[in-house]
């Protein structure tokens, strides 16, 4: 398998760009959010990559964050959603709004991305609500308003779980302030 490509890019037609490797040039789709990050061409780049290979084909992807490549991999588990879908996910969401919206049981905002219907939003939640949470969590879960983060933020602080956190969190009034908000969702948990 290969794991990162190290080379100079060379063409960007999006979502697919071409990365020559001393003489080689391997063809890579990555998602948007990678796409506006990269260098200009001509530039040397490193991307972490996924191979998958199939019996009519050999496709890599590519992506500039570790965190970006374990959500890819997530996504790939998900029944019905394949490497195209997961790239489209991807390039509409940043990981931490789409592992924000998996907690928050959020498939209105998963409906936005082209191509994910409200089942397939549904069974996205379903599927990786342990999952993104877990292996993702040293990403900040950004939240409805910057005083819900903060109190996500606090809690998670004092040793809770993002995932338990978040379901405080979620039982809080909208207008609360920080200080009350982390008080009631001390005094609820």
């Amino acid at each position: 398998m290969i794991g990162r490509i190290k080379g100079q890019l060379i063409e960007t037609n999006p979502p697919r760009i071409v990365v020559d490797v001393h003489g080689v040039g391997y063809e890579i789709d990555v998602p948007m959010s990678t796409f506006y990050n990269l260098p200009a061409v001509g530039s040397e780049v490193t991307l972490l990559t996924h191979m998958i290979v199939r019996e009519d084909a050999q496709l890599l992807y590519g992506f500039l964050t570790s965190e970006e490549r374990e959500t890819f991999r997530q996504l790939l588990k998900v029944s019905g959603i394949g490497a195209r879908t997961a790239l489209s996910i991807l390039s509409g969401l940043s990981v931490a709004d789409l592992v924000n919206a998996v907690a928050l049981q959020q498939s209105a905002l998963l409906t936005r991305v082209p191509g994910i219907g409200k089942k397939t939003a549904e069974r996205l939640i379903l599927e990786l609500k342990d999952k993104l949470t877990g292996t993702l969590s040293n990403l900040p879960a950004p939240a409805a308003n910057s005083a819900t983060a903060d109190i996500i933020n606090a809690l998670i602080g004092l040793g809770y779980s993002e995932r338990e956190a978040t379901l405080a969190a979620k039982k809080l009034p909208a207008d609360v302030s920080v200080s009350d908000g982390i008080r009631m969702a001390l005094q609820n948990m």
